[in-house]
């Protein structure tokens, strides 16, 4: 079946469809990841999104009901240059066309990708429309035009859980004794939750917009915030509860939790040109002097000028120089924009769960002394 993808700049691409049919718009991205094609549709961050994968063979080992970031897929639409309608893995289930058909994702294949790629590098991300059912370039282009922006808008509030509940990793209330962590869902991932599970957290995930003040009645150990999608400067209710856990808890933020955590603070963000999306990103420490390979997903960032001066920068991407990382220097509060549970390198990040961990630890006795000499 033809279909079409149609840029608000006027640039039209025809291939063919594969998974859903009918129409779907979107800010149009990349990503340069090689695989990881199904954790990618089902991250809520990318609610909203056209998303064109920059390797041109996608499919190839199917999917599978464990790797997946959320209960369904998340984006708009996908974009590849060849999909492969055979596949093979020892975990495999179904194919990816079957996948994005049994959940309506639209997909167009056989496009150039390459220049697509380039076209979102030069001009910067922008609308996009693919359809199967109305194939007049000039209709699809104005339909581009019309969709809103990705800036100004809370999509946090469209993928956010809409009832708190806690977090096992297999149905049951299998939670062991440890840390108590409220998680703010703006979008989290599952492997998020994972990450937490392992180091025994009993993990209480909350609705993106639960006031503070009902937070710290769950008297948690630390506070986590969360990925998520959308401009981080319209979710104004996040930041106004942000700051009101500064200082009160051991607060680690990932993404859009990065984002909102430095709004908290008084600094600002901006929108990228075209963001940065994909696994293979290095990123510098500059706590320790070294580089981590990085997953990421964000189409804004951080100012690093605008941070007050009680906070410090502790990571940079390599490439562009973006801001990826920073702490307070008293207060047991850190954050970073990339992904450290999405396993590039593959475990290159994984300390910095271990680094909440500990600022809660520390937390928590440093608790228990000033309640025992307070108690004498």
């Amino acid at each position: 079946m033809i279909a079409k993808l149609a840029l608000e700049n006027g640039i039209v691409f025809t291939g063919e469809s594969f998974g859903g049919s009918g129409e779907t718009a979107g800010e149009i991205v990349f990503n340069t990841s090689m695989i990881g094609y199904q954790e990618i549709l089902t991250d809520p961050s990318y609610c909203g999104q056209i998303v064109t994968m920059t390797y041109p063979h996608i499919g190839n080992y199917g999917v599978n009901p464990e790797d997946v970031e959320s209960a369904k897929p998340q984006v708009a639409g996908f974009v590849v240059r060849e999909y492969s309608k055979f596949y093979s893995n020892f975990r495999a289930t179904e194919s990816l066309g079957d996948y994005l058909k049994r959940n309506d994702i639209v997909g167009i294949e056989n496009i150039d990708t390459r220049r697509l790629t380039r076209i979102i590098r030069t001009t910067g991300a922008m609308n996009a429309v693919i359809s199967t059912t109305d194939l007049d370039d000039k209709s699809l282009v104005v339909k581009a035009k019309k969709f809103p922006s990705m800036s100004g808008l809370d999509l946090a509030k469209v993928v956010t859980t809409k009832n708190q509940y806690k977090y096992s990793s297999n149905g049951k209330d299998d939670t062991e004794k440890g840390f108590r962590v409220v998680a703010y869902d703006y979008g989290i991932k599952t492997n998020i939750l994972r990450k937490l599970h392992e180091r025994h957290c009993d993990v209480t995930v909350v609705p993106a917009s639960l006031p503070a003040e009902e937070v710290l009645k769950l008297n948690p150990d630390g506070v986590f915030l969360s990925n998520g999608p959308g401009d981080p400067a319209a979710v104004t209710y996040a930041i106004e509860n942000v700051k009101k856990l500064i200082g009160r808890k051991p607060i680690f933020g990932i993404c859009l939790g990065h984002q909102i955590l430095a709004l908290a603070a008084g600094a600002k963000t901006y929108k990228l040109k075209f963001g940065h999306r994909g696994a293979n990103h290095p990123v510098k420490n500059l706590l320790n002097e070294t580089v981590e390979v990085t997953s990421h997903n964000h189409g804004f960032a951080v100012d690093p000028g605008s941070l007050p001066s009680d906070y410090e920068v502790t990571h940079i991407d390599l490439n562009d120089n973006v801001l990826e990382g920073f702490r307070h220097r008293s207060l047991p509060l850190f954050c970073v924009q990339y992904h450290p549970e999405a396993s590039p390198g593959p475990h290159d990040s994984d300390y910095l769960f271990d680094n909440f961990m500990s600022i809660m630890e520390t937390k928590t006795a440093l608790t228990h002394t000033q309640t025992s000499v307070a108690a004498k």
